[in-house]
C-alpha cells in the first residue's frame, strides 16, 4: 500500500479499481508556484484521463458533466452529473459553497427525508468522514453496510467545496434506490454545527429540502443546424416572482403577422441569471386555430382574470424541465408552425418553485425556438393518449393507488394511421395534482409488446418532453393502454376528471412523425354504465345517489359513500364496462363511425416489471465511515 510522507494528513481511499492508490492531502511541502502549477495540471489530466476512460464513451463527451441542476434556491449546493450506460454507473459531481459543517445528498420515493438513501459527508470538530447511509422512518441516519456510493475525490475549492463519487443503477441493496428512466427525487440537507457520530444526525434538525430531475437522459446524436435556423424567444416580461412556493404564470403573445409556414427543429431554456433555482419548468402552447385572437394576459394562471378562451391554448410546442438540455427534432421531422390554418397565438406558462418564499426577485426566463423555412421531409404531430376530460372518471377519496385506465384503440389506428404507420420519438406525461405514476404501453395481436413511456415516481411538479430511447413504431390495428396511478390520501371527496388544477388528467402527449389527421386518441367509462353503477350503489345504501336528471355527474360522486364495496365495485367498472371512445382529428371532430358503447381491447398477454440486474461485482461493506481530510469553515 503506498503510505503518505510523515506528518500526512488522513487518506482518502480511492475506490474505483484503476484508482488503486490512497491520496494524501495537506500534507507535502509548500511547492514554487511552477511546480504546484505543473503538479496541477499532471494530477487534473490524468483525472480527466482515467474519467473519460472509465465511462468508456465511444465518443468524448461534451463535457465530462454535460448535465447540471442548482439543488437548493440559494445556489449553495449544484449538482453535476455523466452517464455510463455501458458500465451503469452514474458519476456526480457536488459543489458546495460556503460549507458549515457537512452535507446530506440522496434519493428517496417521492422526496422525504425518511427512508431515503444517501451519502454523508461530514465533521466532528476534528476529524471528516464520510458514508454510504440511509434514514429510517423517523429521519434516523444509519451507516450502510453495503457501501455502494464510492468517494472518488473530495477537497476544497476557491469557494467551498467538491465531492466526486459515483453509484450503479442498480445496487439490489435493500436501502438503496433504485436508479431508472423516470423522476427521481434528490433529497439535499446541509449541516450546520459539527456531529460527534454518524448515528447522532436525525434529518429533522438540518437545512433539508428536494430536487426533481431525469438523472438517465437519453442520449440522442445531436442534428447539424440548417444555413437558414432563425431564433424566436418566447419569455416572461419582467416578471416580479410571487414569494409563494408555487406559482404558475401564463403570458399571451403573437407571431408577427404574415408569419409563414416553418419548421421548430429545436428548442432551449432561456433562464435569467441568477434565476436558475426558481424557474422550475416551462412550456410553450400554441393556440386554437378556430379562433381569430385571444386576449393578451400577463399574471398567475390561477388569477381570476385569466379569460376563459385561454383554457383552448393546449397545442404543446415547446416543454422544458429543470436539468433538461436542448431539445432536438429528428432530421427528418419538423414541427410546422405559423401560415394558414395555424393560430398566430402562443401562451407561454412557466412553473415557479419559491419554497424560501424569495421577495422581489424579477424574471424574463423562457424558451428559445430555433425554426427553419426550409420544410423537413415529415411534419411531427403530437397525438394525445389516455383519459378525456370527463367528470365519468373519478378517484375515491382516502386512496393509495388508485388506477384509471385510457385506451386508442385497435379501431382508431387502424382507421387513422396510415398503412406504414408512425414513429413515436418523444413522449410528455401529464397528471393534475394526484398523479403519482405514468404509463403507456403498446399492444399488438392482443399482447403487449413494448413500453412507450413509463414513470413510477411522476410529480405533477416537473413535466417535460422526454426523447424516448429507442423510436416505438405503431401500425394500423395496434392500441395504446395508457394507466395513470392517482394517490388521494388528503381528499374528502371524490376527485373527477377534468381541466381544473383540483380535478384529474391521464395524458401522454406522444411525438411522432409523419403527421396524421389523428390528434386525439382517448376513452372514458360509458356514461350509461356509470349510471347503473349509482343505481348499484343505492340499492345497498338507502338511495343516497341523486339519479336524477338535473344532478351532475360530479354532484353525484360527491355523495357516495366510499364503503369498500362502492370503491370495489367502481374499480369494476373501469375494469370491465364498455368504453366511449374519442377517435379525434385536428378539427376536434371524430373519425366516421360508431364510437360509444365499444369493448375494452382483449389483451391476452401482459408485459411483466423487468428484473433489476445485479452487479456482478460485490460493494464494499464496511462498519464505520470513511476518513477523509478537509480543512472544514468558510469557503
Amino acid at each position: 500500500m503506498y503510505k503518505c510522507p510523515s506528518g500526512a494528513g488522513v487518506l482518502i481511499p480511492a475506490m474505483q479499481a484503476h484508482l488503486t492508490h490512497q491520496h494524501c492531502w495537506n500534507s507535502l511541502p509548500s511547492p514554487s508556484v511552477r511546480e504546484a502549477a505543473s503538479m496541477y495540471s499532471t494530477a487534473v489530466a490524468i483525472f480527466l484521463v482515467i474519467l473519460v476512460a472509465a465511462l468508456q464513451s465511444s465518443e468524448p463527451p461534451e463535457s465530462l458533466f454535460p448535465y447540471h441542476i442548482p439543488l437548493d434556491p440559494d445556489g449553495i449546493l449544484e449538482l453535476s452529473w455523466n452517464i455510463s450506460y455501458v458500465q451503469k454507473i452514474i458519476h456526480f459531481q457536488l459543489q458546495v459553497q460556503g460549507l458549515r459543517a457537512g452535507v446530506l445528498f440522496g434519493m428517496s420515493d417521492r422526496g422525504e427525508m425518511e427512508n431515503a438513501d444517501l451519502i454523508m459527508l461530514w465533521t466532528d470538530g476534528n476529524r471528516s468522514y464520510f458514508a454510504d447511509a440511509w434514514s429510517d422512518q423517523k429521519g434516523q441516519i444509519h451507516l450502510d453496510a453495503q457501501q455502494d456510493y464510492q468517494l472518488l475525490q473530495v477537497q476544497r475549492t476557491s469557494d467551498g467545496l467538491s465531492l466526486l463519487f459515483k453509484r450503479p443503477f442498480v445496487t439490489c441493496d435493500p436501502k438503496d434506490y433504485l436508479i431508472e428512466d423516470d423522476t427521481v427525487h434528490l433529497v439535499y440537507g446541509i449541516l450546520e454545527e459539527p456531529f460527534q457520530s454518524l448515528e447522532a444526525i436525525n434529518t429533522s434538525g438540518l437545512h433539508t429540502g428536494l430536487q426533481r430531475v431525469q438523472l438517465l437522459k437519453s442520449e440522442v446524436p445531436t442534428p447539424a443546424m440548417p444555413a437558414d435556423v432563425q431564433t424566436m424567444e418566447i419569455r416572461a416580461p419582467d416578471v416580479l416572482i410571487p414569494d409563494n412556493e408555487t406559482t404558475y404564470w401564463c403570458y399571451v403573445t403573437e407571431l408577427p403577422p404574415g408569419f409563414s409556414r416553418h419548421h421548430i427543429i429545436m428548442y432551449e431554456a432561456v433562464i435569467t441569471e441568477g434565476n436558475e433555482a426558481l424557474v422550475h419548468h416551462m412550456e410553450v402552447f400554441q393556440c386554437a386555430a378556430k379562433f381569430k385572437s385571444f386576449p393578451h394576459f400577463n399574471g398567475p394562471c390561477d388569477s381570476k382574470m385569466k379569460p376563459d378562451r385561454l383554457n383552448y391554448c393546449r397545442h404543446v410546442l415547446a416543454a422544458w424541465a429543470l436539468g433538461a438540455k436542448a431539445f432536438y427534432y429528428p432530421e427528418e421531422a419538423g414541427v410546422a408552425f405559423g401560415g394558414l390554418g395555424s393560430s398566430r397565438y402562443l401562451r407561454l406558462e412557466v412553473h415557479y418553485h419559491n419554497p424560501r418564499n424569495i421577495q422581489g426577485r424579477r424574471d424574463s426566463s423562457g424558451i428559445r425556438l430555433y425554426y427553419t423555412a426550409t420544410l423537413r421531409q415529415f411534419n411531427a404531430g403530437i397525438m394525445e393518449l389516455g383519459l378525456v376530460y370527463t367528470p365519468v372518471m373519478a378517484i375515491p377519496p382516502q386512496e393509495t393507488a388508485f388506477v384509471l385506465t385510457g385506451y386508442c384503440t385497435d379501431k382508431c389506428t387502424m382507421l387513422a394511421l396510415p398503412p406504414s404507420g408512425i414513429r413515436i420519438f418523444a413522449s410528455q406525461l401529464h397528471t393534475h395534482l394526484t398523479g403519482r405514476k405514468v404509463i403507456t404501453v403498446l399492444a399488438r395481436d392482443g399482447q403487449e409488446r413494448k413500453v412507450v413511456n413509463r414513470d413510477n415516481h411522476y410529480s405533477p411538479h416537473f413535466q417535460e418532453i422526454r426523447m424516448l430511447k429507442e423510436v416505438v413504431s405503431v401500425f394500423p390495428g395496434d392500441v395504446l393502454i395508457t394507466s395513470c396511478t392517482y394517490n388521494t390520501e388528503d381528499k374528502k371527496l371524490a376527485t373527477v376528471g377534468g381541466f381544473g388544477i383540483l380535478e384529474e388528467m391521464c395524458v401522454n402527449y406522444v411525438h411522432y412523425y409523419p403527421q396524421t389527421e389523428l390528434e386525439l386518441c382517448k376513452s372514458a367509462v360509458n356514461d350509461g354504465y356509470l349510471q347503473k353503477y349509482f343505481h348499484q350503489v343505492n340499492s345497498f345504501n338507502n338511495e343516497e345517489v341523486c339519479t336524477c336528471p338535473q344532478a351532475s355527474v360530479t354532484e353525484q360522486f360527491t355523495s357516495v359513500p366510499w364503503n369498500s364495496y362502492n370503491r370495489d365495485m367502481l374499480k369494476a367498472l373501469y375494469r370491465f364496462a364498455p368504453i366511449s371512445m374519442h377517435c379525434n382529428k385536428t378539427s376536434a371532430v371524430r373519425f366516421q363511425g360508431e364510437w360509444n358503447l365499444q369493448p375494452l381491447p382483449e389483451i391476452t398477454s401482459t408485459l411483466k416489471d423487468p428484473t433489476p440486474n445485479c452487479p456482478t461485482g460485490r460493494a464494499v461493506s464496511r462498519t464505520n465511515p470513511t476518513t477523509v481530510s478537509i480543512s472544514w469553515g468558510r469557503g
